[in-house]
Formats: C-alpha cells, sequence, structure tokens
C-alpha cells in the first residue's frame, strides 16, 4: 500500500509505503512550541517507508528533532527524532480517516489531562524505548 500526502500547497510531496508503526497523539513540550499547540496528533512510519517525491523541504531543529517544512506555505511535513530511524507526520497530512490513534505520549508535558479511552504514557510507550508508566489522572 502506498499513499502520497503533502503540504497544504501542493510544492513538497511524500510517498508512504506499508503500514505505519503507530498512531498517536504527542505531548511533548517540543511539538507544542513547534505546532502551536497542546499536543500533534502524528503517524510514525520506518524513515525508509517516506519517500520525498516532490520539492525540498527547509531542514530545521527547535531543539534535537530534525523538521521539515515546506518553503513557500510553511507546513510542517515530518520530523526525525534523534537515533530512531523514523519519520513523524502530521496526521492531518493523511487521507481523511486514516488516522486511527492508539496512545498519547509524553503527557508528563499535558497542558490539561487529556481524558478519552487510550493509554496516557507520561514518557515514551516501551515501544519507542520507554518504560510504559502511565498517567494517573
Amino acid at each position: 500500500m502506498t499513499t502520497t500526502v503533502g503540504c497544504l500547497c501542493g510544492a513538497v510531496k511524500l510517498e508512504l509505503s506499508g503500514a505505519p508503526v503507530a498512531h498517536f497523539y504527542c505531548h511533548c513540550d517540543d511539538c507544542q512550541r513547534v505546532h502551536g499547540t497542546a499536543y500533534v496528533p502524528a503517524v510514525m512510519y520506518r524513515a525508509s517507508q517516506v519517500r520525498l517525491i516532490a520539492g525540498e523541504p527547509v531542514l530545521w531543529a527547535l531543539k534535537t528533532t530534525v523538521r521539515a517544512t515546506c518553503r513557500e506555505c510553511g507546513t510542517r511535513v515530518y520530523a526525525e527524532p534523534p537515533g530512531m530511524g523514523v519519520r513523524s507526520l502530521p496526521a492531518s497530512l493523511l487521507p481523511e480517516g486514516m488516522f486511527q490513534p492508539t496512545f498519547h505520549m509524553q503527557c508528563q508535558h499535558a497542558l490539561l489531562p487529556a481524558r478519552d479511552a487510550l493509554p496516557h504514557y507520561k514518557g515514551f510507550p516501551a515501544m519507542f524505548g520507554g518504560a510504559d508508566d502511565l498517567m494517573s489522572w
């Protein structure tokens, strides 16, 4: 399965192949600052599953996570957390109905408690090298 996604103006296009590693909500303070929001709905793929097929995004980092942004419209198109070999894309780039979140992570930085039936990990879940510690809210 392949899916083509891109920025709002269409200058940057990515081809996603295969199944994603995870669908989740990220509450880390880096994502909050970069996206100007309380949390980011995200989908994560192995880096080899995300291929740039059009455009040249600007690469930059606020802290340690390298991010790619369309130089024309400013859309954040992906992030590359260091040492993980993955690319995380904002779920807003996906076709409608494709985002199927299964957990929240980095909730230690949450601005407010998130209330839903999904697990709310204090840091990273075990699948990302974390301890699977859950928030008690």
